[in-house]
């Protein structure tokens, strides 16, 4: 998989008007606390409450007639799947989303309510797998992947695009890890506008797919004086990974992110969702 800033700038325009353009905000509390400017990205005032709205629009715009016609199917039981259901129902496109059979009501009416089908099967998103390629070859769907795309990775990427824009010169990125996609995408947008901000990945130790799977440092843990500024990419995502990170997100990071962060899941913040494919 290729992708350049280019294709994020390229993203960037195309989204404009289609997503929130969401607030960059300085916490005065969280700066006090940790002895820096520290910022918050608020992807939650998404209209589905997640950044996943960037890349599935991306993903969407890119369909040919044909492919709208017949319409998409989505692997996912969260966020993925609001994404899709949303940005596929505002473009007239057929939307199937399956779900693992054990999912929560709430997830399932959510994504009926935006005008998906909504099909469960298996106990677990990597039982539907299967069963989502037969369904997608036998009525001529296109599968939409939560992270595995390029032009996915290119609409998540518009969310470090959006902050290294509105504060120059951070020092550091805090990104969350689930499936790779943002923090492949926000590692290039940092490349091209702040080659000197670290990004920094964060994940769940109970999975620790991406640790596990790249050739990332062990964790640094730099002095408090040595920060300045220091951005959180997506607030109450700080809790996520259940997915196996795979080659084409797990290469574009590796390139470009050096600390990983392991979290323990009763330490995340109150009030931080979970996101399976991030």
């Amino acid at each position: 998989m290729s992708i350049s800033f280019p294709d994020i700038e390229a993203a960037d325009r195309l989204l404009e008007g289609r997503i929130v353009r969401t607030p960059f905000l300085r916490s005065e509390t969280l700066s006090a606390i940790s002895g820096a400017d520290l910022f918050l990205k608020f992807e939650n005032r998404q209209y589905t409450a997640s950044f996943k709205d960037r890349g599935a629009y991306i993903y969407l715009a890119g369909l040919d007639e044909a492919q709208r016609q017949a319409g998409v199917i989505a692997l996912s039981a969260g966020n993925h799947a609001q994404g899709v259901a949303y940005h596929a129902a505002r473009m007239g496109v057929p939307a199937t989303i399956v779900m693992p059979e054990a999912t929560p009501f709430s997830k399932v009416r959510a994504a009926e309510f935006l005008g998906a089908e909504v099909i469960l099967r298996g106990e677990t998103i990597a039982e539907g797998e299967t069963f989502i390629h037969e369904r997608a070859e036998a009525e001529g769907l296109t599968f939409v992947h939560p992270y595995d795309d390029p032009r996915i990775v290119a609409g998540q990427g518009t969310v470090g695009l959006e902050m290294l824009r509105a504060v120059p010169g951070l020092d550091f990125l805090v990104v969350p890890i689930g499936g790779g996609g943002l923090i492949a995408g926000i590692a290039i947008a940092a490349k091209a506008l702040g080659p000197e901000t670290r990004v920094i990945g964060v994940e769940a130790t109970s999975t620790g797919c991406f640790g596990s799977s790249t050739m990332c440092s062990p964790t640094i843990r730099p002095s408090r004086r040595s920060i300045t500024r220091l951005a959180i990419s997506a607030i109450w995502l700080l809790c996520v990974t259940t997915t196996i990170v795979r080659s084409p997100e797990s290469v574009t990071s590796r390139r470009r992110v050096r600390t990983l962060v392991p979290v323990s899941v009763s330490s995340a913040p109150v009030g931080s969702s979970h996101n399976s494919s991030g």
